[in-house]
């Protein structure tokens, strides 16, 4: 799995994206205020927690080294986090970090799309 360096400096390149620590110095992404990944720690190992689609949360959570995303998803929410290996080859883990950064800037109001330059 990518470092967690390498995580926030993907997560960072996104137009748009601010980043907060919290919850336990997790590193937290947003876009327009709104979540799209956390990468923080499980068991001492770097952590990244993502938004995925209905059916990606039904694949991905069954895969080793992924699981359904601690509070996100016991909320309801479909949110997965990988946490161990094998987990995902590096460019797809930037797929679906990306993915999830367009899934939650899609849901950002029209007007707020407008101020940050996305329509």
């Amino acid at each position: 799995m990518l470092s967690r360096d390498a995580i926030n400096a993907y997560c960072k390149s996104l137009p748009h994206s601010t980043h907060v620590v919290q919850w336990g110095n997790s590193d937290v992404w947003k876009v327009g205020g709104k979540l799209f990944a956390v990468c923080g720690w499980s068991n001492g190992e770097s952590a990244v927690t993502f938004k995925v689609t209905d059916l990606g949360f039904e694949v991905l959570s069954e895969m080793p080294g992924i699981r359904p995303a601690p509070y996100l998803a016991s909320r309801g929410m479909k949110w997965v986090q990988v946490y161990d290996d094998p987990g995902l080859p590096d460019a797809e883990l930037k797929a679906h970090i990306e993915a999830s950064y367009e899934m939650i800037k899609a849901k950002l109001t029209k007007k707020l799309r407008s101020e940050l330059g996305f329509d």
